[in-house]
């Protein structure tokens, strides 16, 4: 089993900079995808940002791009995601979610494709 622990989150206005962190652990050879997805109350989950263990993949959802960057640590099996120009509409629960596939453009953007979540961390953006 892969055990994925998130850090970061809280409480931002609009504009600021939050950093989430994940970590995982245990069976962690068998984890090629890391990402973030997201979910709104009201709204299905999303994948936010994802990348594969060589980096051959990598996703930003259109959403957040230019705002928001994601970054992997194969040694230390952790993926960050650095949140820039936060807006509301950014206010959700993220998850840390990983896959033991290397997904491909075609199927790292679907959050059906993730196997491994985390428990989940609130972000709040007030404007």
């Amino acid at each position: 089993q892969v055990q994925l622990v998130e850090s970061g989150g809280g409480w931002v206005q609009a504009g600021g900079s939050l950093r989430l962190s994940c970590a995982a652990s245990g069976r962690t050879n068998s984890v090629y995808t890391m990402g973030w997805l997201r979910q709104a109350p009201g709204k299905e989950r999303e994948v936010v940002a994802a990348i594969t263990r060589s980096g051959s993949t990598t996703y930003l959802a259109d959403s957040v791009k230019g705002r928001f960057t994601l970054s992997r640590d194969n040694a230390r099996n952790t993926v960050n995601l650095q949140m820039n120009s936060l807006k509301s509409e950014d206010t959700a629960v993220y998850y840390c979610a990983a896959s033991d596939v290397n997904l491909g453009n075609m199927m790292v953007s679907f959050a059906r494709n993730y196997g491994y979540w985390g428990q989940g961390t609130q972000v709040t953006v007030s404007s």
